[in-house]
């Protein structure tokens, strides 16, 4: 493992920044505590937002943790298709009684805004969703300290990361839960996702920093796993979604375990990009239909995902989870950090032994 990496945390467990109010202050705070990596996300908040939440972590911790910032995405040009999905949620809007949001709401996520904020008053470390930074930009984040990763989803996209000048990549599996960090969005690529062992293998002969592996992982033994494959850390998100220190909605957290959510998929029905979540009647109904088209569907669908989640109703929100969701426990992120740790510590004297027990 890096050296650099490996001073920022004892255990190599980094919690996942799960945009949307599950990432606060509180579960990456209890993450740090425990000798993990605890990350806040700053998609879908203001600058200012980011910087309160920022506040808060330092004063519920002095450990190292880090914040994820979304890349701008680019111009979508077929506005039509969108129209088109519009009308086809007229329904749903009906339904749950709320209007449908504006698609033209803003496309940079404040990127600028929130990178002049991780600048001004550094953090530890920083990642990136969704593309690759500038070399400068990179360079500057160097120079003040901070720690850079940067998620790829082939090798292609992690050799990009390295020549930009991250410090790391984060290998992000097809099992993972919520949104692919595809540095593009191209639709005939939907299906064509690498499993994570795979992906690890050809991200480290294909690069020479360290990897973070992510995308399914929700047991001490798969972490022993990816580390065995190369991999100098291991990321999770829908492990940590359901402790009591997720802002996730009490119903989402129910429905990892539910019988009556059996899957997950890949869909586009709640944001235009591909991510996994379990398989309700609205991804059903609409997933097929959706556009290639982020921010923009993300923006429409948005009231529609707070109604559903303030009614209660599962069957109308995006339900992100892995392929591991089954898996999950109802621990407090401390406690899931040190059972981790533990099970890993027990794999791996498994591996030294030379078989199973």
């Amino acid at each position: 493992m890096s050296s650099a990496l490996t001073d920022l945390l004892p255990h190599p467990i980094v919690q996942a920044p799960m945009a949307g109010g599950v990432s606060g202050p509180e579960l990456a705070a209890a993450v740090s505590e425990a000798g993990g990596l605890g990350f806040l996300a700053a998609g879908y908040k203001t600058a200012d937002g980011v910087y309160q939440e920022i506040k808060r972590l330092r004063s519920l911790t002095d450990r190292p943790f880090g914040v994820n910032v979304f890349m701008p995405q680019p111009e979508y040009a077929e506005s039509g298709a969108v129209e088109v999905y519009a009308h086809q949620l007229a329904g749903e809007a009906a339904w749950y009684e709320t209007e449908l949001g504006d698609p033209d709401s803003g496309r940079d996520d404040g990127y600028d805004a929130k990178l002049a904020v991780l600048l001004d008053d550094p953090v530890p470390v920083v990642s990136f969703h969704f593309g690759v930074p500038s070399r400068q930009a990179l360079e500057r984040l160097r120079r003040a300290g901070t720690f850079t990763l940067v998620t790829a989803t082939t090798a292609e996209e992690a050799v990009a990361v390295e020549r930009a000048g991250a410090d790391a990549v984060i290998a992000q599996g097809v099992e993972a839960g919520g949104h692919q960090g595809t540095h593009r969005d191209v639709p005939e690529n939907d299906g064509t996702g690498l499993g994570l062992l795979s992906l690890i293998t050809q991200i480290r002969e294909a690069v020479h920093i360290p990897v973070v592996a992510a995308g399914g992982i929700m047991r001490g033994a798969q972490i022993a796993a990816v580390l065995a494959a190369g991999a100098s850390a291991a990321q999770l998100g829908t492990a940590f979604l359901a402790t009591p220190e997720s802002g996730a909605p009490a119903v989402h957290k129910e429905a990892l375990t539910n019988p009556l959510f059996v899957r997950t998929e890949l869909t586009r029905a709640f944001t235009g990009r591909p991510a996994r979540g379990l398989v309700n009647r609205f991804l059903r109904e609409h997933g097929p239909y959706a556009p290639a088209a982020y921010p923009e569907i993300n923006h429409l669908t948005s009231p529609l995902r707070k109604a559903a989640a303030k009614a209660g109703d599962a069957q109308g929100m995006a339900l992100w989870a892995g392929q591991g969701h089954r898996l999950a426990r109802d621990l407090p992120a401390g406690q899931l950090v040190e059972v981790l740790a533990a099970e890993l510590a027990e794999a791996r004297a498994v591996f030294a032994e030379g078989g199973a027990r």
